[in-house]
């Protein structure tokens, strides 16, 4: 029992996080999942994984729901927690996207259930039939969700192309300019409109509402910087949810990462989370 828990350990920690948005409810979510599983007769299970991807799934529809209660009353922008990747595979290539900050932040304005069906089909590859049966929904029911989370998410997903080698060198400028503190260097790779949402959760500071315009959002990110001056800070580059971004670490423990959107040459728009709540995914640490 245990070898087909931990061969599928991967997959439903990936079920999990992309419900939720959360490393440490994935990990919860999870653990619970284990203990369903070592409580059940293995040997009366005829799939394993579909039974495993099935109660991950409906443990993190539950989850979601309290959740969603949480975050009416959480202070400022709320933002999944960041989650540092590797992928090393074709699967894990492929996957890439449904991880990625702005994906995951389109995610969160779906219904739930909505949510569930989007991932099971257009990510995990289930087809309708296996995900009424997991969700105990009539067939018809799960193609009518499919349909409306998938023009959902369509319609607000975000449409900036920049190819890998550019996106590279325009997170590398940025960074640099963090690095440097250097406002002008900051300004210069910011689109015009640029967006930056920060979630500090009202723990640490943060801007309670999205800043907008190369101009504000410069001189409020190296107005962040300057609190960190003189400290032993570093701006490293970094693989974050799936993609290239930056980190932030003090006294040699990450403080915080940068999600970007690059559209051209310049950044269209950034997510910066530094609540100290969600860094377990950064820093492995609960």
């Amino acid at each position: 029992m245990i070898d087909v828990f931990d061969e599928n350990r991967r997959l439903l920690f990936s079920v999990a996080y992309r419900m939720t948005g959360s490393v440490a409810d994935a990990e919860d979510i999870v653990q619970d999942a284990w203990l369903r599983w070592s409580a059940v007769e293995a040997a009366a299970v005829e799939q394993p994984k579909a039974y495993l991807v099935k109660t991950v799934t409906n443990l993190a529809l539950n989850q979601l729901t309290s959740a969603r209660a949480r975050r009416e009353s959480y202070v400022g922008p709320w933002l999944p927690e960041p989650l540092l990747t590797s992928p090393d595979t074709a699967e894990e290539v492929e996957m890439a996207e449904s991880v990625s900050m702005a994906m995951l932040v389109v995610l969160e304005t779906l219904s739930p259930l909505e949510r569930a069906v989007f991932l099971l089909r257009e990510v995990f590859g289930y087809d309708h039939a296996e995900i009424a049966e997991m969700l105990g929904r009539e067939e018809s029911a799960v193609r009518q969700l499919a349909h409306r989370a998938r023009e959902h998410v369509r319609a607000r997903r975000p449409r900036y192309d920049a190819d890998p080698a550019t996106r590279a060198q325009v997170v590398e400028r940025f960074r640099a300019a963090c690095a440097g503190g250097d406002l002008a260097e900051v300004m210069a790779v910011l689109a015009p409109d640029v967006t930056v949402w920060s979630d500090g959760g009202g723990i640490v500071s943060a801007a309670r509402r999205p800043v907008v315009g190369a101009d504000h959002v410069g001189r409020w990110i190296v107005g962040v910087l300057g609190k960190v001056e003189g400290q032993e800070f570093t701006a490293r580059l970094a693989e974050i949810n799936g993609e290239l971004g930056v980190l932030f670490v003090l006294g040699g423990v990450p403080i915080g990462t940068v999600s970007l959107e690059v559209d051209g040459d310049r950044i269209a728009a950034l997510r910066i989370v530094i609540n100290p709540e969600k860094m377990r995914g950064v820093t492995g640490q609960g």
